[in-house]
């Protein structure tokens, strides 16, 4: 029998985990995917379409748990078109979230989300 210990994944190997989670995402859907310097400011991923009539940066915020992401009081700060948050991404279920406002985009519905994020309209 295997026993739990309390590890902790080191910030960045959570932060890769969730970055390049969100390449295999996107590439799936069809996007070319440029990922950024690590450990520097500013956005983590470029993205281009196959035809690159269609560009987006997006910043991508990673957690092991649960935890709340903080991107301050005014989401003006944003400096992408898309933030994408990747949560429990130690576990075998990550969970992704798609923050679209900055952009002018609306956020899916609900009950649309396994559509929406199949399709390359974004």
């Amino acid at each position: 029998m295997v026993k739990k210990t309390n590890y902790k994944m080191p910030k960045q190997i959570v932060g890769n985990i969730g970055l390049y989670y969100v390449c295999y995402e996107l590439s799936k859907r069809g996007w070319n995917v440029l990922p950024t310097s690590r450990n520097a400011k500013g956005v983590d991923l470029i993205i281009y379409s196959q035809d690159a009539t269609r560009t987006h940066i997006i910043q991508v915020k990673s957690l092991s748990g649960r935890d709340a992401v903080s991107i301050g009081n005014n989401t003006n700060n944003l400096i992408g078109d898309f933030m994408v948050i990747c949560r429990k991404v130690t576990n075998s279920n990550i969970f992704l979230f798609i923050y679209l406002e900055k952009s002018g985009l609306k956020k899916p519905d609900k009950s649309n989300d396994e559509k929406d994020c199949q399709n390359d309209k974004y």
